[in-house]
C-alpha cells in the first residue's frame, strides 16, 4: 500500500521515513518530494509497505502524531488522477 504523509519537517529524510515506518512492519520505499528549483523538501512524501494490515496500523498510529517537530498528516496514498484524459 502506498501512504501519503504530509507536514513533514523540511530536515527529515528518505531515511529517516523509513525508519519511522519501519516501527510498523516492512518498508519497501519511502521517498520525500524535492523541489526542483530550490532543492528543498516540500514537506511531504510517500512510503510504500506491502503488508496491507502494517500499513494501516502505521497509518492509525502516526496519522496526527508529532515526528521530528512536526504533526504528520498520514493518509492511503489515492492514484494520481490524469490531468490530461482523452475524450
Amino acid at each position: 500500500m502506498k501512504i501519503f504523509v504530509a507536514k513533514l519537517a523540511f530536515r527529515t529524510t528518505a531515511d529517516d521515513l523509513r525508519a519511522y515506518f519501519e516501527q510498523y512492519g516492512q518498508v519497501d520505499e519511502c521517498k520525500v518530494i524535492m523541489d526542483r528549483e530550490t532543492g528543498r523538501s516540500k514537506c511531504y512524501g510517500f512510503v510504500e509497505m506491502p503488508n496491507d494490515d502494517e500499513a494501516y496500523r502505521a497509518i492509525v498510529e502516526t496519522d496526527d502524531m508529532d515526528f521530528q517537530g512536526s504533526v504528520l498528516q498520514v493518509k492511503k496514498s489515492r492514484p494520481q488522477k490524469n490531468s490530461k484524459q482523452k475524450a
